[in-house]
C-alpha cells in the first residue's frame, strides 16, 4: 500500500504541477494582446535573447555544419554517395538541427538568466512591490520576455542556418574535395521553401518554451538564494525537455505521412 500511496502522490504532484503551468501559460498569452504594450521593453529582452546569444549560437552551427558535412560523407563513401553530401547537409541543418540547436543554446543561457533575475525579483518582494504600485507583474515582466523570444528565435535560427551550412561547405571544399560552385548550386537546388519554413516555425515555439520555462521558474522560486538556484536549474532542465518533446510533435505535424 505505500508503494500504491507514493505513486499516487507523485501523480497528483504531477498533475497539479501541469496545472499551474497550464494557469500560467493562459495567463500570459491573453496578457499579450491586453493594453497596455511595453515596447522599450520588448526592445531591451530582443537585444539581451537575440543579440547577445548570437555568438554561441553561431559557433555552435559552424561546428555542428563543419562535423555534420564530414560524418555524411564518411557514411556515404561505404556506398559510393559522397555527393549527397551538400544535400543531406542543407536538409539537417534547416529542418532539424539549426532549431534544435538553437533552441538547446538559448534555452541554457536565457531560461536561466530569466529565472534566476525573475526568481531574486520574487525572494525580494520586488513582485509584490509591482501589485502594489497597480503594475500587473505577469504584463510587465513575462509578456516582454515572451514576446521577444518568439521574434528572435527564427532570426537566430536563420543566421545560424546559414552558418551551419557555411560549415559544411568549409569542410567539404577544403578537406572533401569537392568544387565550391558545384556544392553551393546542389545546396540551392535541394532546399525547399518548406524545409526553412518549418525550421523557423520551430524556432518560434522553442523560444516561447524557453521564454515561458524561465518565467514560470522565476516566478515560484520560493527558499531565498538556494530556491533561486534550483528554479535557474529547473527552467534549463524543462526547457529543454520540452524543446525536444515538441520537435518530435512538430515534425510529425509537418512532415506527416500519408
Amino acid at each position: 500500500m505505500n508503494i500504491v500511496a507514493g505513486i499516487g502522490r507523485a501523480v497528483l504532484a504531477l498533475l497539479a504541477s501541469l496545472g499551474r503551468i497550464a494557469d500560467f501559460t493562459i495567463r500570459s498569452v491573453t496578457s499579450i494582446v491586453s493594453p497596455p504594450i511595453y515596447g522599450r521593453l520588448i526592445a531591451v529582452q530582443i537585444l539581451r535573447i537575440g543579440y547577445f546569444s548570437l555568438p554561441v549560437v553561431g559557433l555552435t552551427a559552424l561546428s555542428t555544419g563543419a562535423v555534420l558535412a564530414l560524418q555524411i560523407y564518411l557514411g556515404g563513401n561505404r556506398y559510393g554517395a559522397e555527393a549527397i553530401v551538400p544535400q543531406i547537409v542543407v536538409l539537417g541543418i534547416t529542418r532539424e538541427l539549426g532549431p534544435v540547436i538553437a533552441g538547446l543554446m538559448v534555452a541554457g543561457r536565457v531560461a536561466a538568466a530569466i529565472a534566476a533575475e525573475i526568481g531574486t525579483m520574487k525572494v525580494t518582494e520586488q513582485i509584490d512591490a509591482l501589485t502594489t504600485l497597480a503594475t500587473n507583474p505577469i504584463k510587465y515582466l513575462v509578456v516582454p520576455r515572451l514576446i521577444a523570444a518568439v521574434v528572435s528565435m527564427p532570426i537566430l535560427t536563420a543566421i545560424g542556418d546559414s552558418i551551419g551550412v557555411f560549415g559544411g561547405y568549409l569542410v567539404a571544399t577544403q578537406n572533401l574535395g569537392f568544387t565550391g560552385s558545384i556544392y553551393l548550386k546542389n545546396t540551392v537546388d535541394f532546399a525547399t521553401r518548406q524545409d526553412i519554413m518549418s525550421g523557423l516555425i520551430k524556432a518560434s515555439v522553442f523560444g516561447f518554451i524557453v521564454a515561458l520555462m524561465g518565467c514560470y521558474h522565476g516566478f515560484n522560486s520560493k527558499g531565498g538564494a538556494q530556491g533561486v538556484g534550483a528554479a535557474t536549474t529547473s527552467a534549463v532542465v524543462s526547457s529543454c525537455i520540452l524543446i525536444l518533446a515538441a520537435d518530435f510533435a512538430l515534425t510529425a505535424l509537418l512532415f506527416h505521412t500519408a
